[in-house]
């Protein structure tokens, strides 16, 4: 088991075999390499992407699927060659979420691709245009309020 230390959840125990490796890293971090998916619950659709090098930095990401049925990330031959990906259904895709005012947004042009065998992943950049770095996802109110009495 490792111990993690990060700045939103303290100390954070993870197994080996949960540590996911980016090894180009991700835009705009390329030196760190090394994260784990933290789920708060058990049917979650949001997980944390904690990163192991820096104990700052995580990011919200989802399975994109849950939100945009007709979203798909196309890999190329030379990425399932640096992914290791033997076949299309052992990788998993994360999109990483922002909430940008009451909005959520996902970044779909800047999809991750893991390789679930032996947790190697990437960052794509796609080139198709149907999706931006801030799609929406969804807004978010105010709190209900309880009614007064």
């Amino acid at each position: 088991m490792l111990q993690v230390q990060t700045t939103r959840f303290g100390t954070v125990e993870i197994a080996e075999d949960r540590v996911l490796t980016f090894p180009k890293g991700l835009l705009g971090f390329s030196s760190l390499k090394r994260y784990c998916l933290l789920q708060p619950n058990e049917d979650a659709a949001f997980y944390w992407l904690q990163c192991l090098d820096d104990p700052s930095l995580a990011f919200v990401v989802t399975d994109p699927n849950l939100f945009f049925s007709d979203f798909s990330a196309p890999i190329r031959p030379e990425q399932m060659r640096e992914l290791t990906l033997t076949k299309l259904e052992d990788a998993q895709v994360f999109v990483i979420v922002n909430k940008v005012n009451d909005n959520l947004t996902a970044n779909l042009q800047g999809p991750l691709v893991v390789n679930v065998t032996n947790r190697i992943g990437e960052q794509l950049v796609l080139a198709d245009k149907r999706w931006t770095t801030r799609h929406h996802m969804l807004s978010v109110g105010q709190p209900a309020q309880a009614a007064s009495a």
